[in-house]
């Protein structure tokens, strides 16, 4: 049983270098570019993932390598049913830690799927396109011919006769 605890324990961690380089392949890596929701729910995930990942570790471990404890030898049970008992605990403590461990890699697949594909967090940014002109920031208001824009430069008036385009972008260009 202790053998195949050990085989069960490497190859389960094995599966699990495999997923983190895997989750190193192009994709969003900022959950902060994520919508709120989004991005909680990718924190609930991972931390989920790491307790499952935890408990189903200490479970393969300790079907591997038995619980730590001293016993008393006055008061032991015959050698035959302490092995039995031992090889019972080792195989559910074996089951354990596979549904934990398969659990843990479905959770970290699921949070790095999440984090690629979840929606990114609108930034409100726009960029306004005129002759000799190209001003990026958070519009504040139109009125009067013209539409108001906060940069990081302070606030800009683009009038709307000379636009020659205007598109929604995710960051504005420094300079």
């Amino acid at each position: 049983m202790r053998e195949a605890a050990l085989a069960w324990r490497n190859g389960l961690a094995a599966l699990l270098a495999a997923l983190l380089g895997f989750s190193l392949v192009k994709g969003r890596s900022d959950v902060g570019q994520l919508t709120d929701r989004w991005a909680a729910a990718v924190g609930l995930l991972l931390l989920a993932a790491l307790v499952c990942g935890g408990f189903g570790a200490t479970q393969l471990l300790l079907a591997a390598h038995g619980r730590p404890r001293v016993v008393d030898l006055a008061s032991a049970p015959p050698r035959a049913l302490q092995e039995q008992q031992e090889a019972v605990d080792a195989a559910r403590q074996l089951r354990r830690g596979i549904a934990l461990t398969l659990l843990c890699t479905a959770l970290l697949v699921t949070a790095v799927a999440a984090t690629w594909y979840g929606p990114a967090e609108e930034t409100g940014l726009m960029r306004f396109d005129s002759p000799g002109a190209k001003v990026c920031g958070t519009v504040r208001r139109v009125a009067e011919g013209e539409v108001l824009v906060k940069t990081s430069d302070g606030e800009v008036a683009v009038p709307l006769s000379t636009l020659l385009s205007m598109a929604p972008v995710t960051d504005c260009p420094k300079g």
